[in-house]
């Protein structure tokens, strides 16, 4: 039901947005542009774990400010959990279906490679590539996660144990709740997606969409307020340095400016969010 309703809903989003830009090239065969296009998601995916060897100070900054910025919302998490997990009875039953099947692994990947197929289908390099690029960055992410997870061990708030209880390697699903692998992967999603769009609203609406299955994951007691939050730290970073090898790989750009992506986690009085700047 709910599964393959929203699997269709990207399908339909997919195949509308590129519909008027099917390209003719019919010089490469599809099983050519196929391998192409499976060579540069691996070659994608290590040149995502590569970045950091390349970081300038820059890059070494931000990476301190998320560190940072995570940290704050880290020392809240108790208070944030439990308000977040009290008002759930008053977020609509398909939200919180949205959230627990849109974020799971395999719903994702159906979802990515959807995509992907139907740039294949009809030959168009620019969809081919978003499919590329979801592909690729959900599988960094998504094994940079899993490998955090058990290194980090951290207890999950339905486990009982507050905020600070961490006990790495331990292989019960109770204590992987840092970061949130659903957060990511809807996320990612959500933030490879907007990159076709220049309208500041649509991208917001996007993100909007994106962050769903995150606080869904909070709200059923299964992750912090933090786990989320450094989840999506790592969908932009991914995302971005994906994007950015692909530039080399494709003619088709989203866009073209520079790729210049900033974000802040505001905190004040009562107020705590992330701002984009794109």
């Amino acid at each position: 039901g709910m599964k393959k309703l929203v699997i269709l809903f990207v399908l339909i989003c997919s195949s509308t947005l590129y519909a008027q830009n099917i390209a003719t090239d019919s010089t490469l065969t599809r099983w050519n542009m196929f391998t192409y296009d499976v060579g540069n998601m691996f070659k994608g995916v290590g040149y995502s774990y590569a970045r950091p060897l390349h970081w300038q100070g820059q890059q070494w900054a931000q990476f301190g400010a998320v560190v940072g910025g995570t940290g704050l919302v880290y020392i809240a998490d108790d208070n944030t959990s439990r308000f977040i997990r009290n008002n759930r009875e008053g977020v609509p039953q398909f939200l919180r279906q949205y959230g627990e099947t849109y974020g799971s692994p395999e719903n994702n990947y159906i979802a990515t490679s959807g995509v992907y197929f139907a740039g294949l289908i009809t030959k168009n390099e620019k969809l081919r590539r978003t499919g590329v690029l979801l592909v690729s960055s959900a599988t960094s992410a998504g094994l940079l996660q899993q490998v955090l997870k058990s290194v980090v061990g951290r207890a999950r708030p339905l486990a009982n144990l507050g905020k600070d209880t961490f006990d790495p390697f331990n292989s019960s699903r109770n204590f992987h709740s840092f970061p949130s692998g659903h957060a990511l992967l809807a996320f990612t999603n959500a933030y490879a997606i907007a990159k076709q769009f220049k309208n500041p609203w649509v991208k917001a609406g996007i993100y909007t969409v994106g962050t769903i299955p995150g606080i869904s994951r909070v709200w059923d007691g299964q992750h912090w307020l933090s786990d989320m939050v450094f989840a999506f730290a790592i969908s932009i970073a991914t995302v971005e340095s994906i994007d950015r090898y692909l530039d080399k790989k494709y003619d088709e750009k989203y866009n073209n400016q520079q790729k210049l992506v900033s974000w802040n986690l505001n905190f004040g009085p009562g107020q705590m969010g992330v701002t984009i700047n794109f």
